[in-house]
């Protein structure tokens, strides 16, 4: 578990995707059955509120939408981001134009639902490692446009950060070494083009592989797609001479025993691109 203080994700990161999935709902006309139907002097205030219990993330950033629509808006945050929440929890009070409020809804609510949900299955598989060593951290396996909005959820969960892209590090994979002639020489031009504070990790399928990884100055191996003892026999080959970090179809069900193997950490896509959404609703209520 990631016991690092949750700070909050700046609004130059996520007004942009607030903006577009605005626009995309929007799109040319406007949202034509509130001006329809609602007044625009009308007012009214509705509460977020959980309709099913996990962690929260992503609540400015689901406000940020109705702000978008209209700047009067205003609300009221009764819980902070990485929370646990439970069923029928009130989350925040928001009031001011009912027609901001309708109209912006279903974004405030996906962007919400999707980042609860990382941060829910995040905390799932935080919990079921605890009694270990090793760490959950992400993938750059995150929905386009959404990166840095995941990578939060998965702070919120009780997660730790990948890189967040191919800039970050560098990360030799098996496709990299299928056109390298060999692990040697793949590190070798990795540090000579490097700088000195860029990591250089290398992803291994088999013990072999590992063998000839330990010849060179590489800071950590990937341990790619091993059963828990194969990886077993990787962590005590490594012997905390570089980090090791365990990759490859992890889920909630299967990562207590990769864990176990003695990992440093063990990276997981399931929790950015197959974390079930969390239900998350709007109730209104017409002021008077």
């Amino acid at each position: 578990m990631n016991d690092a203080p949750l700070i909050p994700l700046s609004p130059i990161l996520y007004e942009p995707v607030v903006r577009r999935a605005l626009e995309e709902d929007l799109g040319r006309a406007g949202d034509l059955t509130t001006d329809a139907l609602i007044p625009m002097d009308a007012k009214a205030k509705a509460e977020i509120v959980a309709r099913a219990p996990g962690r929260l993330a992503g609540l400015d950033i689901a406000l940020a939408a109705f702000a978008m629509v209209d700047g009067s808006a205003q609300w009221r945050k009764h819980v902070e981001d990485g929370a646990d929440m439970a069923a029928g929890q009130r989350l925040a009070t928001v009031h001011g134009p009912a027609r901001c409020l309708l109209t912006a809804e279903r974004v405030a609510l996906n962007l919400l639902g999707c980042l609860c949900g990382v941060a829910t299955t995040t905390r799932l598989m935080a919990e079921r490692v605890a009694a270990y060593r090793a760490r959950i951290v992400c993938t750059r396996k995150t929905l386009p446009g959404l990166r840095a909005l995941q990578k939060y959820a998965v702070r919120a969960g009780g997660g730790v950060n990948h890189r967040f892209g191919l800039d970050d590090a560098i990360l030799i994979k098996d496709n990299h070494l299928a056109l390298c002639a060999d692990i040697g020489e793949a590190v070798r031009r990795a540090r000579a083009y490097a700088g000195h504070t860029v990591m250089v990790e290398v992803e291994v399928d088999t013990l072999d592989q590992l063998r000839e990884l330990l010849k060179t100055d590489a800071d950590a191996v990937l341990l790619d797609n091993m059963p828990p003892g194969t990886l077993k026999e990787a962590v005590a080959m490594v012997a905390g001479r570089m980090t090791t970090e365990a990759s490859g179809g992890v889920t909630p069900d299967t990562v207590a025993a990769v864990a176990a193997s003695g990992v440093d950490y063990i990276s997981a896509g399931f929790i950015t691109h197959s974390a079930p959404n969390l239900d998350v609703g709007l109730d209104f209520q017409i002021d008077p």
